[in-house]
């Protein structure tokens, strides 16, 4: 039974996969909701502060070497110019729009997404933290509703 939520937690640590995955995984194992959850969470989250602290540093190292610094330069200018229409159009509620991208489990979205986009636009740690937990969470309680059949009866 640990190994599975290992497995769990393990899984929700993965880009693009993230909780989003590590959910439905979770119900296919016959695994209880709230431990599942939980984990799930915890282990989303993991990743958060070493993106935020390393992504952008280890970018503008690359972008001067020679195989990947097309790549990086490229992903730090995308990142800039999408960061500065974002804080345009959200203005002083980046925070909310940043919850809301990470919370909205669609592919492409998702916490390591939104804090690596937090970390190209320098917004500040503990806000960006707080924003991606609470996106975590919107994220992870509509995978579980979908996931333990809640929507069963709309679709």
């Amino acid at each position: 039974m640990l190994k599975k939520y290992i497995l769990i937690f393990l899984v929700s640590m993965v880009p693009v996969i993230e909780l989003r995955g590590a959910i439905p995984i979770a119900v296919g194992m016959g695994l209880d909701k709230l431990p599942s959850f939980i984990i799930a969470i915890i282990g989303n989250m993991v990743p958060v502060p070493f993106i935020y602290f390393f992504a952008r540093k280890i970018l503008l190292w690359g972008k001067d070497k020679k195989i990947i610094g097309n790549f990086c330069s490229f992903c730090l200018t995308k990142g800039e110019k999408g960061g500065q229409k974002l804080e345009k159009k959200a203005g002083k509620s980046i925070y909310i729009a940043l919850l809301l991208f990470v919370g909205i489990p669609l592919p492409g979205t998702g916490a390591w997404t939104g804090t690596l986009a937090a970390s190209i636009l320098n917004l500040d740690f503990k806000k960006s933290v707080i924003a991606a937990t609470f996106g975590v969470l919107l994220a992870g309680l509509i995978m579980m509703a979908i996931s333990f059949g809640i929507f069963e009866v709309i679709f």
